[in-house]
């Protein structure tokens, strides 16, 4: 039976008469009693008995009305979530991303996110390994990851989402941490540095002795640490500095001096398969993106962490 002859039976039923459903309906009484007639035909039994000046439903047409006002209401619903899932307004999306975009405005446009998007099952994954974040893309574990050296790939769509500097963090009381201004890289080689292992982070690790090189100094590495806090924690017991993006100074480790470093920067890019489809990866990608110009830095995400900050 169609969707719309319970509708009809509804309506009749709710207005008591033929006349005032079709008033409702929008159609001629003699077209809807003829629908009536029809709906009883197939169903093999009367729905409706005239009782006085109005109808009122049989036994069957009770049992009827009942589950068509369900029907009827599933099937609105049904056409809602579609709309929806059309528009990128609901559906599950998994979020890789570096951790240290969360010190950051990547929280804030978490909470953006979650605020104007609440019908979107939204899980966020944290890792600080570059290689891992972009492959888990191609692979489908993930929808979107924010970080901050994507792979190489056709593949892979990439965007710039966020810029900030890159931060020598010192020990207090060195020389260098007392200037106001920023560090020259050939600060990098007066003072050794902490990094994070190269077999866990090969392109974070990279890019700080490609700074090195870049300035004309020979990097010497004290340390290895496989979280920021760890880092930190080695730069405050005076092992040497670490490169770590501007953001972390709201950890305000004590011990630990940030100063910038002249000349760099380190991105964040929002990364997603170049031909994937789906409507709410366009959509959370939109509403990052206006999290962004708005400088949005509010509010905090539930983590679900699968390897250290980065």
């Amino acid at each position: 039976m169609e969707l719309r002859l319970l509708g009809y039976a509804v309506a009749i039923a709710e207005e008591g008469s033929i006349s005032g459903a079709a008033r409702r309906l929008h159609l001629t009484q003699p077209t809807l009693s003829r629908q009536l007639r029809e709906m009883e035909r197939q169903l093999g039994t009367a729905l409706f008995i005239r009782e006085g000046r109005g109808l009122t439903p049989t036994q069957a047409g009770q049992v009827l009305v009942r589950r068509a006002v369900t029907v009827l209401a599933e099937a609105e619903a049904v056409l809602k979530d579609v709309r929806l899932a059309a528009q990128g307004m609901t559906g599950r999306l998994t979020v890789t991303f570096a951790g240290s975009g969360i010190n950051g405005p990547l929280g804030g446009a978490l909470s953006r996110v979650r605020r104007e998007l609440p019908r979107v099952d939204l899980q966020l994954e944290e890792s600080f390994n570059d290689a891992e974040m972009s492959t888990g893309v191609l692979e489908g574990r993930f929808d979107l990851a924010v970080q901050r050296l994507p792979m190489r790939d056709a593949r892979l769509a990439t965007q710039v989402w966020w810029r900030e500097p890159l931060t020598l963090f010192l020990p207090a009381g060195h020389p260098l941490a007392h200037p106001a201004e920023p560090a020259p890289l050939t600060a990098l080689g007066q003072i050794p540095l902490v990094l994070w292992p190269r077999e866990v982070s090969p392109l974070s690790y990279d890019e700080i002795i490609a700074l090195c090189h870049g300035a004309g100094v020979v990097p010497r590495i004290s340390a290895e640490g496989r979280s920021v806090q760890t880092l930190l924690a080695l730069v405050a017991a005076k092992f040497g500095a670490a490169v770590l993006a501007d953001s972390h100074r709201v950890l305000r480790r004590v011990g630990v001096i940030p100063r910038p470093l002249a000349d760099t920067s380190t991105t964040l890019h929002l990364v997603w398969r170049a031909d994937d489809t789906n409507p709410l990866v366009e959509r959370i990608r939109t509403v990052l993106t206006d999290a962004r110009v708005a400088g949005s830095g509010e509010g905090k995400a539930v983590l679900r962490t699968s390897a250290p900050t980065r």
